[in-house]
């Protein structure tokens, strides 16, 4: 039935951590959707504190070094292959790695935006995040910290003491203080990102749900607006999801190889 699905066309994938973890980048939740034991920044916490900022970007700065050297894996490849084969109407997504712009994906709505650039707090200047980390390894000559455990979003668990000392640098247009592009927890995604991803919801001949428990509002509320328009629902995913009562169709295997061997289908 997933086959058939896709293979009328005008699918809208929606992406979560999920299809990532093959690619070496763990997610927030386990197989069994129990919430694993990271905590990541709040958007309080990083504007309320420049202590915060500190312990944020020399975790990040570490943390970098694996989010820039992981590769598409085999579900992302899948997704830009759909795409290729004219299947799909649009392709949103959860994460922030930019793994399925990496595998060949164009048009991707970043819903929670992307760990390769930066935006200034103070005059709202973005620019690429590889300029920022030369300019930390220039500020930090001998940062050499290790890091305990690398979190979904590029955050590298360290001690307090491996922070203490990190030097911060500011936006090169103002000075201000810098911020990763991406949402953070406490956050709200842009209301113009979010009315794009309804148009393209409600406008679907198919919801396809890749790597996503749906626990969190931010992604699941597409899912309910597609059942609410009357779009399908399939939802591939290692584990139960929030959205399962509203899925025609629920895939419980690992991604990589449900959506190489949907290709594979597709093709014959």
């Amino acid at each position: 039935m997933l086959a058939d699905l896709v293979g009328d066309g005008e699918v809208v994938v929606l992406s979560g951590a999920g299809l990532s973890t093959e690619s070496g980048i763990p997610d927030y939740r386990g197989e069994t959707g129990r919430r694993r034991p990271a905590h990541p920044m709040t958007y309080q916490e990083f504007t309320g504190s420049e202590a915060a900022r500190r312990r944020y970007w020399a975790r990040g700065h570490l943390g970098w070094r694996h989010m820039a050297a992981v590769r598409p894996n085999a579900g992302h490849r899948a997704v830009a292959e759909l795409q290729r084969r004219g299947l799909l109407a649009g392709i949103i997504t959860q994460n922030v790695d930019g793994l399925q712009q990496a595998a060949g994906a164009a048009g991707v709505i970043e819903l929670h935006g992307a760990l390769d650039r930066v935006v200034c707090l103070a005059c709202g200047a973005r620019s690429p995040r590889a300029a920022l980390e030369a300019r930390l390894r220039a500020a930090n000559p001998g940062f050499e910290a290790r890091a305990e455990a690398i979190n979904p979003d590029g955050d590298a668990v360290l001690p307090d003491a491996a922070v203490a000392g990190f030097r911060l640098v500011g936006c090169e247009r103002c000075g201000g203080p810098l911020k990763p592009d991406v949402v953070f927890f406490g956050e709200n995604v842009p209301p113009a990102r979010v009315r794009d991803c309804y148009a393209l919801t409600e406008g679907a001949g198919a919801l396809l749900v890749l790597g996503s428990s749906l626990t969190v509002l931010s992604g699941y509320r597409f899912v309910r607006h597609a059942a609410r328009h009357g779009v399908p629902v399939a939802i591939v995913n290692r584990g139960a999801t929030r959205g399962d009562e509203h899925a025609l169709v629920t895939v419980d295997a690992p991604l990589g190889a449900t959506l190489t061997a949907l290709l594979d289908e597709l093709g014959r």
